[in-house]
């Protein structure tokens, strides 16, 4: 019989703390703490194939590059390369970590990483109307100069401590490339880490070269549309939140443990979730159902031993319960 399949993305909050400066050894022992949970679906026989977040590291290369460039003249690299470098140095840590885990549990399994490319439509609109933040904070008038000279796009920060952030296009996903040769390792019993960070953003032009984009994808889009491609059986995003909740923070609050597709819909046009952080992660949970998967998981990390964790979506309402 076939195993089951499931495609994990790992939150931000997996590999890096809000409170913590962002050494390696945190970054490790996060890590560490967080595969530890997934030896329980490996026990209970799924095949896996992990996504994770970058928005700290890709955050911290792109300063690393504006420095470089300020200080030593070093030719800052775009968007897309930074994304790649995040790929390869969280993706060598992911799995550096889980083969000691696996060792510790004494579980044989190969453990490796893809560096994965996304494909994006050009014309999509976000590459009119930038959005996503991204690298350091300026002044008006450093904004304003690199505005001029390499035709950054900045938006002003008026949440924080004031200045300016550069805006980049975050469009949807169209395709995960090499997605054949993802399933085929991952249905071989290898588990597979892809598409960090959403994916190296690119496009096809006109004579079918893949071209760089100047982007950044949503993780949680980017893995569901993953999961849908490879045919997996089941989607989980660990986050820093246990259950989705109703009136999140609010009186009457309440947990949602069991949805259908139909009322998480209803819940997520009401504004039930927040934009920019629980919003995405339900709509690709359910762009997942919608294209076919069975399941789909929001909960924390260390609830998944638990024999009823998180909230599930799924097509029709099932009762889990018994």
């Amino acid at each position: 019989m076939e195993k089951k399949l499931a495609v994990v993305a790992l939150g931000g909050n997996a590999l890096l703390r809000g409170d913590q400066a962002g050494t390696i050894d945190e970054q490790e022992q996060n890590t560490t703490e967080t595969l530890e949970n997934l030896v329980f679906l490996i026990n209970e026989g799924y095949d896996l194939v992990i996504t994770h977040g970058n928005g700290p590291q890709v955050g911290n290369i792109l300063m690393r590059n504006d420095a470089g460039e300020q200080m030593y003249g070093i030719a800052q690299m775009p968007v897309d390369i930074c994304v790649a470098d995040s790929q390869g140095g969280i993706g060598y840590m992911i799995e550096r970590m889980f083969r000691n885990v696996l060792n510790k549990h004494g579980i044989e399994k190969n453990v490796i990483c893809i560096v994965t490319q996304v494909r994006v439509d050009i014309n999509d609109p976000a590459f009119t109307d930038p959005q996503k933040r991204v690298g350091k904070i300026y002044s008006k008038e450093q904004a304003d100069d690199l505005s001029s000279r390499k035709g950054w796009i900045f938006k002003e920060e008026v949440k924080s401590q004031g200045g300016y952030r550069r805006v980049v296009p975050s469009p949807v996903p169209i395709s995960v490339m090499n997605e054949s040769i993802i399933c085929d390792l991952a249905r071989k019993g290898n588990i597979v880490i892809a598409t960090g960070g959403g994916g190296v953003p690119v496009y096809i032009d006109e004579k079918n070269d893949v071209r760089p984009a100047e982007a950044v994808i949503d993780k949680d889009l980017a893995s569901s549309l993953l999961a849908t491609q490879i045919g997996a059986d089941e989607f989980y995003i660990l986050t820093d939140v246990p259950y989705i909740y109703i009136n999140y923070k609010k009186p009457d609050q309440e947990i949602r443990e069991f949805l259908d597709y139909a009322d998480t819909v209803k819940y997520l046009n009401e504004g039930q979730f927040a934009k920019g952080s629980m919003s995405p992660k339900i709509e690709a949970c359910l762009n997942f159902i919608k294209n076919g998967g069975k399941k789909s998981v929001i909960t924390e990390a260390f609830k998944l031993a638990d024999k009823k964790f998180g909230s599930k979506i799924t097509m029709e309402y099932e009762d889990e319960r018994r």
